[in-house]
């Protein structure tokens, strides 16, 4: 039941979040900064649960092609490696919403190019106000709730298991995806088709992780995914 709640408090912050972008007539940007936080938190989380680790797995887990044992300066080693690729890909990302926000004109249009054709159109991406930042900190507070509650959970059945380390490095990148295809593919969409496609993408991938997660929380084996 546990578990059930929890899907729950993640399906509900994600579709609260499509929905005042529905209701406020959002443009795509402003459905992107909440789901940025979104994941930005998914990784801070992923880092802590690395290092709450008392017995974990290293099978068919290798660094630098070299097969690792399972030391605390591995679990260190793996969970900094993960905060500095991962804030990478975060980083861009933040970069790129940066642009989608302050350099749209008047009626809220960016130029997108199409590098294949050189074919300009302009996308809808809305203004972003001061009310808006707020609104953004309270979705993303909602997050972080959604996602604490998976995470104390995830741990408490961490501590009576031997986690594979490389598993539970890769897993929050299933969350990347959908913003990756997002802001290639569903920002030529702009308007209301390309938040629909977001949220809907984002919300498969939130799910789907929590079920992977789970059912290897739940499995009862010593080993992670790859042992399975």
């Amino acid at each position: 039941m546990n578990t059930d709640r929890a899907v729950w408090g993640i399906v509900g912050a994600n579709l609260l979040t499509v929905g005042v972008a529905v209701l406020k007539d959002w443009g795509l940007v402003h459905l992107l900064w909440p789901f940025w936080i979104q994941s930005v938190v998914i990784g801070v989380f992923a880092r802590r649960r690395m290092l709450a680790l008392r017995e974990f797995s290293t099978e068919n887990f290798r660094i630098n092609d070299q097969a690792v044992a399972a030391t605390p300066e591995t679990l260190r080693r793996t969970a900094n490696f993960f905060a500095l690729h991962y804030g990478f890909f975060h980083f861009v990302y933040f970069v790129f919403l940066l642009a989608f926000t302050f350099t749209t004109d008047p009626a809220g249009m960016i130029a997108v190019t199409n590098e294949s054709t050189g074919e300009v159109s302009m996308v809808h991406m809305g203004h972003v106000h001061p009310l808006d930042w707020l609104i953004f900190l309270g979705l993303g507070l909602g997050f972080r709730a959604s996602h604490g509650a998976s995470h104390r959970e995830h741990v408490e059945n961490d501590l009576r298991r031997r986690p594979n380390l490389g598993t539970m490095m890769f897993l929050p990148y299933l969350r990347v995806l959908p913003m990756h295809l997002t802001i290639i593919g569903a920002v030529a969409l702009g308007g209301s088709l390309g938040i629909w496609l977001f949220g809907l993408l984002k919300l498969a991938a939130d799910v789907l992780m929590h079920k992977v997660e789970h059912r290897w929380l739940q499995s009862g084996l010593p080993k992670g995914l790859s042992g399975n």
